[in-house]
């Protein structure tokens, strides 16, 4: 598996955000790209860069085994990239049983799906840095405990320990991501910090922050993202049954974030804080020296670099 030529690859959620980058790379290196979606935008990344006209479009939910299963053995599903998921805290937060039983049972009828079915030889699963649950104001290493204590967190710990059970119990060739805040074109979550300063800027928009403004992530463009999926994939057969923490050298608080990009773009970010955030985490870093050390992975891109060409592409979709 050195490319992915005439690979048969199943992207779950591949409409989505950080899907759509990954479907777009994998049409680019020839393979042959189904994507799981329940529902679309015709302002998403995924339509505005065509890319509908060259992936196979499968309306299937992930809660849905049967359906799974079907979709991964007709198509003869060799890599999967488990992407699919309850991606947002809020929602997490007033709908605590459906993020727990689209982020935990969707993840086991995958797994489950690749145990049964011999021709899948890569899962790449896509937990989180908030599987680690609340630090102590240090980086977060693999070896970490995972212990969220809130609806989303949780759905991510749980997942990510029913993949190492899968590793472990029935030696399937599986790996686990966790990346910090990714950002770039085609995040239509605009409660998210970029996302709601571009609106801001674009549309000329006060922008409302739901935390104090002092909460610092690791802010990861989406590119580099896409990145350490394929890289993973190529090199299965080392990495398999390990997590891998995926980071930036851009630990910044949300103000922090504005004021980049306020230089950057030469706009003033006009912006209230609510301070209404509910079991958001005040710090999250990822030590990413892991990845780093045995597979030779870097960010490669910043905010500063791109912000601008983030900029146009919403600019496109919000004018």
């Amino acid at each position: 598996m050195n490319n992915f030529i005439d690979k048969n690859i199943l992207v779950t959620g591949g409409t989505g955000f950080v899907g759509s980058h990954l479907a777009e790379e994998l049409v680019k290196q020839k393979a042959n790209v189904v994507t799981t979606f329940i529902s679309n935008s015709p302002r998403s990344y995924f339509f505005t860069r065509g890319l509908h006209k060259k992936v196979k479009m499968a309306l299937v939910d992930i809660e849905d085994f049967e359906k799974i299963y079907d979709l991964i053995v007709k198509n003869n599903i060799e890599i999967i990239f488990h992407l699919g998921a309850q991606a947002l805290v809020e929602s997490a937060y007033y709908n605590p049983k459906r993020t727990l039983s689209t982020n935990i049972m969707g993840t086991v009828n995958i797994l489950e799906t690749a145990r049964l079915y011999p021709k899948v030889k890569a899962v790449i699963v896509a937990s989180s840095d908030k599987a680690y649950g609340k630090g102590l104001n240090e980086k977060y290493k693999e070896t970490d405990p995972l212990r969220g204590d809130h609806p989303y967190e949780v759905s991510k710990s749980a997942a990510d320990l029913i993949v190492t059970s899968y590793f472990k119990t029935y030696k399937l060739p599986v790996v686990t991501t966790r990346f910090g805040n990714i950002y770039g074109e085609g995040d239509l979550n605009f409660s998210r910090i970029i996302p709601g300063i571009m609106k801001s800027v674009v549309s000329s928009q006060e922008l409302e922050i739901r935390s104090n403004g002092k909460y610092v992530r690791d802010y990861l463009y989406v590119k580099d993202v896409v990145s350490g999926y394929l890289l993973l994939a190529n090199n299965i057969e080392a990495a398999k049954g390990q997590a891998f923490n995926f980071g930036s050298d851009e630990t910044l608080s949300v103000v922090e974030v504005i004021k980049i990009c306020e230089k950057v773009l030469k706009k003033k970010v006009k912006y209230r804080i609510l301070n209404t955030a509910k079991n958001e985490i005040p710090f999250q870093s990822l030590d990413f020296s892991k990845v780093k050390k045995t597979l030779g992975w870097n960010p490669r891109y910043g905010i500063k670099k791109e912000i601008i060409k983030i900029k146009k592409w919403y600019e496109n979709i919000l004018e």
